[in-house]
C-alpha cells in the first residue's frame, strides 16, 4: 500500500523548471494532484494554478456568481462587488455602458463609453460595430434579431464563446481557477501580468478546433483590454486585468481621463488669464 501512495506523487524531472516543483508537494488535505506527465510536454510547460497553503482564495473551482474572486482580491473589488450583488460577473462586465441602468445597452452606448476613455472617435465606432453587431443577437428575448442592435443585460451569458480562458462559466458566472490559469500557463516570469508575447501564447494555447468566431473574438477582446489599460512598462498588470472582467477598470479609466481633461482645462484657463495679465501691463 505504500509503494501505491508513493505512484500518487507527481515526480520531477531535472528538465523542469523550478516553478513545477510546488506541484510534487501533497495538498494541504493529503491528496496530491498530478498536474503533468512527462510524456507530455505540454502539461509542463503549461502549469495549472495549484493553490498553496495560506492563499487566501479557498475554493477556486467553485464559481462565484457576483463577485470576480483572484488569489490577491478573493473577496472581489472592494465597495465595487458589494454594489453590485444583484448582478453577475458577466453583467457587472457590461453595465458601464448602461448608463440609464434599463438593462439595455444601445450602440450609442456602447460609443459613448468608449469615448469616457479618450478613444478616438474612428476607434469608438469601430467598437459600437463589433461590439452590437455580434453581441445583440444571442440576448434578444425573442427570435428575431433586434433591428436597433441593443444587448439586453438579462441575457448577458449568451454571449459567452469559446477560444477564451473560459473564465466566465455559461451562467455568467467567474472561476478563479480559471483566472489564475491564465497566469499560471502564460505569464512567463512570474511578472504579475501579461505582455503581447504572453497573449499571443495565450490565444494559441486556448484556441479550439474551427472555432473562427470564439478566436477572432478572443483577438479583439484582449486587443481592445491592452488600448484600455495601455501600460507603460508593457506588462497588463493581474488586478487591472481582473478589473477588465468584473467591469470596475472601466469607471477607473473613465475617471482618469476626465480628471486629466479638467487638469488640461485648467492649464489652458490660467495660460489665458496669465496672456491677458501680461498684455494689459503692455498696454
Amino acid at each position: 500500500m505504500a509503494g501505491q501512495d508513493t505512484l500518487r506523487y507527481d515526480p520531477i524531472p531535472n528538465s523542469v523548471s523550478s516553478e513545477a516543483s510546488h506541484v510534487k508537494r501533497p495538498q494541504s488535505k493529503g491528496t496530491p494532484i498530478k498536474t503533468f506527465i512527462i510524456e507530455q510536454p505540454v502539461t509542463i510547460q503549461r502549469l495549472p494554478y495549484v493553490p498553496k497553503d495560506g492563499d487566501l482564495l479557498v475554493d477556486a473551482g467553485t464559481a462565484r456568481a457576483t463577485i470576480a474572486a483572484s488569489k490577491e482580491s478573493p473577496n472581489g473589488t472592494p465597495g465595487y462587488a458589494e454594489k453590485h450583488q444583484n448582478k453577475t460577473v458577466v453583467q457587472q462586465h457590461a453595465i458601464y455602458w448602461d448608463f440609464d441602468h434599463d438593462g439595455i445597452i444601445w450602440p450609442q452606448d456602447t460609443y459613448a463609453g468608449c469615448r469616457k476613455w479618450g478613444w478616438s472617435i474612428p476607434l469608438s465606432l469601430l467598437v459600437m460595430f463589433i461590439i452590437n453587431f455580434n453581441l445583440s443577437y444571442p440576448t434578444v428575448p425573442g427570435w428575431l434579431p433586434d433591428p436597433f442592435f441593443r444587448i439586453y443585460l438579462d441575457k448577458m451569458y449568451k454571449d459567452k464563446h469559446g477560444s477564451d480562458s473560459m473564465t466566465y462559466d455559461n451562467e455568467g458566472r467567474f472561476k478563479p481557477q480559471n483566472f489564475e490559469d491564465i497566469f499560471a500557463k502564460y505569464d512567463k516570469g512570474n511578472k504579475g501580468g501579461l505582455t503581447w508575447s504572453d497573449l499571443f501564447d495565450m490565444w494559441k494555447g486556448q484556441r479550439m478546433v474551427f472555432d473562427f468566431f470564439g478566436m477572432s473574438a478572443a483577438v479583439l477582446e484582449w486587443t481592445a483590454t491592452y488600448l484600455l489599460i495601455w501600460p507603460d512598462d508593457g506588462v497588463m498588470q493581474k488586478e487591472d486585468i481582473r478589473g477588465i472582467y468584473d467591469g470596475s477598470i472601466f469607471y477607473k479609466k473613465a475617471e482618469e481621463y476626465e480628471r486629466k481633461q479638467r487638469v488640461k482645462a485648467d492649464l489652458r484657463s490660467s495660460t489665458s488669464r496669465s496672456l491677458v495679465e501680461r498684455a494689459t501691463k503692455l498696454m
